[in-house]
């Protein structure tokens, strides 16, 4: 692995997941505290649709897809804070008009011969140094909001209503981070793909949740987890010649499954709290 660290692309491959970790780390944590993770599923699949709009009028395919990804993001979020009850239709609604949307115009596209594969089910390998600098950008400024709003962003994540008394401007970050989870998606399909970028925002804060007592602790630790899934997915893409989105995924996947695991061992292992005994008192005769 150290070895291939003189090739451009492998390089441009680590930062790569290296600066998606940020992203997904702090995204996803709150992503996965607020219940966030259909929602984030219907924006990804829409997104879709930009990727077929960018290629039927020529332009750079991130243009399109983080136009539609907003618009879809936007539109999903206003729905769900005015009628949580029939939100998740409205997602579901959006998430297949986008995934068509996008197949058609692909169809209608002459001469069309891109590699779908590599939007769909990621290509960290073919990650340009154009899309690097796309996501440091994003890392820097989901950092800083983060940083600022963190207090405010603890309120709403636990307690939204008890955040509007207090003054807090709950729908406005709330569309601010819906906004970021969107750019997140799109700045990321070329790591692990439209289909599986779902799973890299959730697993590694779903581990984290389990093991620590606060939001800050879970996004560090959701980062961490985030970094070796991608170090250790793109060592096996490279050395097995696999794809690199799915190989990133099954990292992840196994360290999911190993959470579970560790749960049972200690829930297994752990001393059950001692209870005194009653003095036990001579029976009368």
């Amino acid at each position: 692995m150290i070895d291939a660290l003189q090739f451009e692309f492998m390089r441009n491959a680590l930062f790569a997941g290296l600066f998606a970790s940020l992203i997904c780390g702090i995204i996803g944590s709150f992503v996965v505290v607020n219940r966030l993770v259909f929602l984030t599923g219907g924006i990804a699949h829409a997104a879709y649709g930009g990727i077929g709009l960018a290629f039927y009028f020529g332009i750079p395919y991130i243009y399109g897809t983080i136009g539609v990804a907003l618009v879809a993001a936007l539109l999903m979020t206003a729905v769900t804070l005015k009628s949580k009850t029939r939100s998740d239709t409205f997602i579901g609604v959006l998430w297949a008009v986008g995934m068509a949307l996008g197949v058609i115009l692909l169809d209608l596209t002459p001469g069309y011969h891109a590699d779908l594969m590599s939007y769909l089910f990621g290509s960290i390998l073919a990650v340009p140094t154009a899309d690097i600098w796309w996501m440091i950008a994003l890392g820097a400024v989901t950092l800083v909001i983060t940083v600022y709003f963190y207090r405010d962003i603890l309120a709403i994540s636990y307690d939204a209503e008890f955040a509007r008394l207090r003054g807090v401007p709950v729908n406005l970050l709330y569309f601010t981070f819906i906004a970021l989870v969107a750019l997140s998606i799109v700045f990321i399909i070329r790591v692990v793909g439209l289909i599986l970028v779902i799973a890299l925002l959730t697993i590694p804060p779903y581990i984290a949740e389990k093991y620590v007592g606060s939001l800050r602790m879970m996004m560090i630790v959701s980062i961490v987890l985030s970094v070796i899934f991608n170090v250790s997915g793109l060592w096996m893409a490279y050395s097995y010649d696999l794809t690199s989105g799915a190989a990133i995924i099954m990292v992840a996947a196994a360290g999911f499954f190993a959470s579970f695991g560790l749960d049972f061992l200690i829930s297994r292992f752990r001393k059950p709290p001692e209870t005194e005994e009653p003095d036990r008192q001579p029976a009368c005769r």
